[in-house]
């Protein structure tokens, strides 16, 4: 049975060294592995969810399609097509893009300290939204994202302003 409220701590090279619950992680800024996926409409453009509004942290920012932690057990690309099911309720061919290390000062004095998989897929289905983890989501062209993280980077998760640039060098290569 897998417990969500259970993080995979890893080492720099993602070797599982333990596991914690995922609020003392949050608090002690232990690294732990996660995912993040990004869904692109036939247009090219992003579907971005707003956090719902009692999200332990960082509640009612927007932020990428879907993201989490993977389970015990669970592959990095299980645990992202589940989260997409589970949070927008879609169903695609998920593929990896990179890895990356990041750490980031949260709101409630939490810190986001993850090696995180990152995975790209289409999809031109409107969401059906689980409100216990979304708000709201939109689809945004690239030109209009980059002009919001700008001019409104309060508006926007940590991981997504970090991630934003990295997953659009990697589309246009």
């Amino acid at each position: 049975m897998m417990n969500v409220d259970e993080v995979i701590l890893v080492n720099d090279q993602d070797d599982v060294l333990g596991y914690m619950n995922k609020l003392e992680a949050h608090k002690k800024g232990v690294l732990h592995r996660a995912i993040s996926v990004f869904i692109f409409n036939s247009k090219g453009e992003w579907l971005i969810q707003q956090r719902a509004h009692h999200k332990y942290h960082s509640s009612d920012l927007w932020s990428n399609s879907a993201c989490s932690h993977p389970t015990r057990g669970e592959t990095e690309l299980s645990a992202a097509e589940r989260r997409l099911r589970e949070e927008m309720g879609i169903n695609t061919e998920l593929k990896k893009l990179f890895s990356f290390q990041y750490e980031a000062k949260l709101d409630s004095e939490l810190i986001e300290k993850e090696l995180d998989h990152v995975f790209i897929g289409n999809s031109d289905d409107l969401p059906i939204v689980n409100p216990d983890e979304v708000a709201d989501y939109r689809f945004i062209s690239t030109s209009d994202l980059s002009m919001e993280l700008v001019m409104f980077p309060q508006k926007f998760t940590e991981w997504f302003k970090l991630l934003f640039q990295r997953v659009r060098q990697e589309l246009e290569q």
